[in-house]
């Protein structure tokens, strides 16, 4: 992986219920970290071909392990005005050092109304 190629600013964020000092629950996203990741929508090459698994993945990113913070599929990345639900998270190589990460994006449903 180069440099070069993370030039897509992302946050990572965690949309877990946080109670504040009085002990109500808070449902607003918290930032956990941001940084510059490779993004590759999905499209016909032969990775996302061969990545039958992940159907409904729209979306990949790369990008430096974050030391302290475990990513998993309760988290969100925010990148390019659009939310991406994680849906997978796997250790590039297993060497610890860059993460390769499957998302879909959080598109809101559609309501059609019928008028009478």
């Amino acid at each position: 992986m180069s440099y070069g190629k993370m030039t897509e600013p992302y946050t990572l964020v965690s949309t877990i219920p946080v109670k504040d000092a009085e002990g109500f629950a808070t449902q607003g996203d918290t930032i956990l970290a941001t940084g510059r990741a490779y993004f590759e929508p999905k499209n016909s090459t032969e990775k996302w071909r061969n990545n039958a698994v992940f159907e409904e993945a729209n979306a990949m990113f790369r990008f430096r392990a974050i030391p302290g913070l475990i990513v998993d599929t309760t988290m969100v990345i925010l990148c390019d005005g659009e939310r991406y639900n994680i849906i997978s998270v796997e250790d590039v190589k297993g060497r610890g050092m860059y993460l390769e990460v499957f998302g879909k994006a959080q598109r809101p449903s559609v309501g059609v109304s019928g008028s009478g």
